[in-house]
């Protein structure tokens, strides 16, 4: 059970990681170029799909890292397990205590300052998500060797 656990953490670590790569080099770059009239609506629009699109595999992500904290699969280090868990919380705190106030302040119109604390700020999630999928991918690595 434990190596199913794992590849679905797997996946959806790689696909959010994939997900805020686009969001930081294409999306939130992007905000700019949207019409000032337009802006408040979109963003609305945007907070609002998005959600249906990270919502399931943020939380498939939480739930399989704290079944491998309590199960820890063979193989895989206690200290890497809670190193993944922690750069997870690091992750949704950010999301929670950074870039939603955000959206929140851009769903109200256009604002050229919280654009660029969308971006920048962003590169701490764009980080953490990246060292994760190294993290997983050095798990599964290590598990295929055995086989």
């Amino acid at each position: 059970m434990s190596h199913w656990i794992l590849i679905l953490h797997l996946a959806a670590t790689l696909f959010m990681t994939g997900v805020i790569w686009f969001v930081q080099v294409v999306h939130y770059p992007l905000y700019r170029l949207v019409g000032v009239a337009q802006f408040a609506a979109y963003e609305s629009s945007h907070t609002f799909r998005t959600t249906f699109v990270v919502a399931p595999p943020m939380l498939i992500e939480m739930v399989t890292a704290v079944w491998m904290l309590w199960q820890r699969p063979d193989g895989i280090s206690a200290k890497s397990l809670w190193l993944n868990f922690i750069l997870l919380i690091v992750i949704w705190l950010s999301t929670a205590l950074v870039q939603s106030p955000i959206h929140g302040v851009l769903t109200k119109g256009y604002n050229e300052r919280a654009i660029q604390l969308l971006v920048l700020s962003n590169l701490l999630r764009t980080v953490c998500w990246s060292a994760r999928s190294i993290i997983v991918c050095s798990w599964v690595m290590n598990l295929l060797s055995r086989c």
